[in-house]
Order: structure tokens, then C-alpha cells, then sequence
């Protein structure tokens, strides 16, 4: 089912996500299929969208999506960085459409996780994609692009891309 995103502004952006636990497994297809619906209704209206986390549709879990080539399930996910080497780079958010901000990230992440089959996975991300789950995975601890802003002239806003 298609899920409202939170907006910019919501409280409940800001709020840490809790792990996702055995007495949540009832749960989670549906969860996941929300994510996915609601990314690819976000896709058709504004021409993108890669990922989203569960609190950016008011499930405070830490769960996200990313819908690439196929389907990616990360439950529970741990980041880390295996050196100190970061870009800047302009990023945006469905919270918020149509406003970029510039930001800073790490180039190279790894991201441990339980798939949806709650099988143990690791996955080793460079430029692009390790700054989109950089960027949804600061979702689960309450963090905005917006909040990583490199200084306070780096917010722009952009013509959006409608469906119709």
C-alpha cells in the first residue's frame, strides 16, 4: 500500500528507529511492501528515487529499501567506513522534494545486515551507492540531509520532474 512520506518538519523524522525483533517478523512483509510501493509511487510522480527507510513513512523501525536492479531488503543495518575519504556532492530526499542540499559523505561504506530472510549479508558500497545508504540510513538515527548541510548557504531548490 502506498504510505504518506513524512514531510520536512515532522517530529518523527527526528525520532531514533528501534531494531527490527523476532515479535516484529508478523509485520514485516506488509512493511516491506509498503516501502516498495510507496517508492515506486514516488518514482512515477517525480521521475526518482532509489531507497527509502521505514521512518520516512512513520514506521519507526530500522528497515530500508532499495529498489536498483532489484529488490534490496536491509534489516537492522550497521554501517561502518573503511577509510576517511569523502566527496561533496548535491543530495535531496523525499521528505523534502524539490530542495537539494549540499553535503558531505564517505565514498566507500560497508553496510552489515539481515536480509528479509533474516540471513546475515554484507554489502561493500562505493560513490553513489554508498552515499544513498549513507543518506537513508542516517534516517533510522533521526538525521536529515538537511542536518549535514556543509554550511548554511548549501540549500538549493530544483524544478521537479512530474508524472504527468
Amino acid at each position: 500500500m502506498v504510505r504518506e512520506i513524512l514531510k520536512l518538519g515532522n517530529p518523527k523524522l527526528y525520532e531514533i528507529s528501534e531494531e527490527v525483533t523476532e515479535t516484529d517478523i508478523n509485520y514485516l512483509s506488509e512493511w516491506i511492501r509498503d516501502l516498495h510501493d510507496t517508492l515506486m509511487d514516488y518514482r512515477k510522480t517525480y521521475g526518482a528515487g532509489r531507497a527509502i527507510a521505514a521512518p520516512q513513512i512513520g514506521i519507526k523501525k530500522r528497515l530500508l529499501y532499495m529498489f536498483i536492479d532489484k529488490a534490496y531488503v536491509f534489516i537492522n543495518p550497521v554501517m561502518s567506513f573503511p577509510d576517511n575519504e569523502k566527496y561533496t556532492l548535491m543530495d535531496d530526499c523525499m521528505s523534502f522534494p524539490g530542495l537539494m542540499v549540499k553535503v558531505e559523505r564517505y565514498k566507500r561504506a560497508t553496510i552489515d545486515y539481515l536480509d528479509e530472510n533474516f540471513k546475515v549479508q554484507q554489502m561493500h558500497l562505493e560513490g553513489d551507492l554508498s552515499e544513498l545508504l549513507q543518506h537513508e540510513y542516517d534516517h533510522l538515527d533521526g538525521i536529515l540531509a538537511t542536518m549535514r548541510a556543509v554550511d548554511n548557504k548549501s540549500f538549493f531548490m530544483e524544478q521537479m520532474k512530474r508524472g504527468f
